[in-house]
């Protein structure tokens, strides 16, 4: 009898420190933000604009939503999309938090080219040619497909610095503003 009624105590002070716990926890709906140390390595590879010459990081976007494209010039399909980022950015009347990066992943590609190419197309976001080293991570962390331009591959990196991936295809700016926006939503 003594030790059913320890048994039974025992199970009910577990139960009861488990129930004060886990109320004093915090939320798992909303973890803590990420600091630079959190994110992916690619995102402290200094990228180069082609348009301005000015180096950046992904990490230098902390707080702001990224849409992040991988392209190459040879590809209809990027044409084509890239005119939904531009489209996207008139909807949302270029808000200043989403930040669009697109990243040339065809080695044989230059800056000066992708250069003349965004100008040409009169695209005003980022547009960089990706390192060897972010190539790479892009295609081992989320898919091989992120280094296959026409499929038109595209993440989006939230406020706290998690990578969402979009799927593959055409996305029209109308589908783009419902991926991007709950994570423009404060």
């Amino acid at each position: 009898m003594r030790v059913k009624t320890f048994i039974q105590t025992a199970v009910l002070t577990l139960i009861l420190a488990s129930l004060l716990l886990s109320a004093c926890g915090t939320s798992a709906s909303t973890p803590p933000p990420k600091t630079v140390a959190d994110t992916p390595e690619w995102f402290d590879i200094e990228l180069k604009d082609v348009q301005t010459g000015e180096t950046f990081t992904m990490n230098d976007f902390a707080g702001k939503v990224v849409l992040v494209e991988t392209m190459a010039m040879w590809c209809p399909n990027c044409i084509v999309q890239a005119n939904e980022v531009r489209n996207l950015h008139g909807l949302l009347s270029n808000s200043e938090d989403l930040v669009s990066v697109s990243l040339d992943v065809d080695m044989n590609e230059d800056t000066a080219s992708l250069k003349e190419y965004s100008e040409l197309y009169g695209f005003e976001w980022h547009y960089a040619i990706a390192p060897l080293e972010v190539a790479r991570a892009l295609g081992n962390l989320y898919s091989a497909q992120y280094l296959n331009p026409p499929l038109s591959p595209m993440l989006v990196i939230d406020r706290n610095g998690e990578v969402h991936t979009l799927e593959y295809g055409q996305k029209s700016a109308e589908i783009l503003l419902k991926s991007v926006e709950p994570y423009l939503t404060p």
